[in-house]
């Protein structure tokens, strides 16, 4: 009996253990900004959450940006088609911010609603329904990325979470990257290929 007593005081340091774990085994990102108080006791034990998890054969990862999520390099074909939708969502999303002069690390601040996202629709049209994304789809693709946890749905539309800079991140590398390379960077963009995604985003 005494051998638990470890155990059951470290969990007993837990109470939203249950909470939490149904939260990351359902692929769903844990944010600061939409879970305060969840968010907060996993950061007051995070060494226990990691280490319990790891135990339960689970990769939990903590981003200082506010975000967590069980970290996974499993593929799964129809999961992974989200995830690039997703990834071209946020590509136009942040292009058209840009081109707008808005700040890109300020994207949490960003109020999208459907006008916008139609908007955005017409201006890449052609990108979008090469993928199969009308303004309907768009909507839907939100409703998603709400699941996952990169988005929150408001009365008057949807604000994108700390968890999107993942993808955020993602993209000022491939960015980077064709700015080090001058061909890439004055090839001509007819041809659309959805970015491949880091790790288990690919899997998401």
């Amino acid at each position: 009996m005494t051998s638990f007593q470890p155990l059951a005081a470290t969990l007993s340091q837990m109470p939203t253990l249950a909470e939490l774990f149904r939260i990351f085994l359902s692929g769903k990102h844990l944010n600061r900004m939409a879970e305060p108080a969840l968010w907060a006791e996993l950061e007051k034990h995070e060494a226990s959450y990691v280490g319990l998890f790891a135990a339960l054969g689970f990769e939990l990862r903590l981003d200082a940006r506010g975000f967590a999520w069980f970290h996974s390099g499993d593929a799964n074909s129809n999961i992974g088609k989200i995830s690039r939708q997703l990834a071209l969502l946020f590509m136009v999303i942040f292009d058209a911010q840009a081109n707008a002069g808005k700040a890109l690390q300020r994207f949490t601040d960003w109020l999208i609603d459907s006008d916008w996202l139609a908007e955005i629709y017409k201006q890449q049209k052609d990108l979008l329904d090469a993928e199969g994304l009308n303004t309907d789809a768009l909507v839907e693709l939100l409703g998603r990325a709400c699941n996952l946890g990169f988005a929150v749905a408001e009365p008057a539309g949807w604000r994108l979470l700390p968890a999107v800079c993942r993808y955020l991140d993602h993209f000022e590398g491939l960015a980077l990257a064709a700015k080090n390379d001058g061909d890439e960077a004055n090839a001509p963009a007819e041809e659309y290929s959805a970015p491949e995604m880091p790790d288990d985003l690919e899997s998401r």
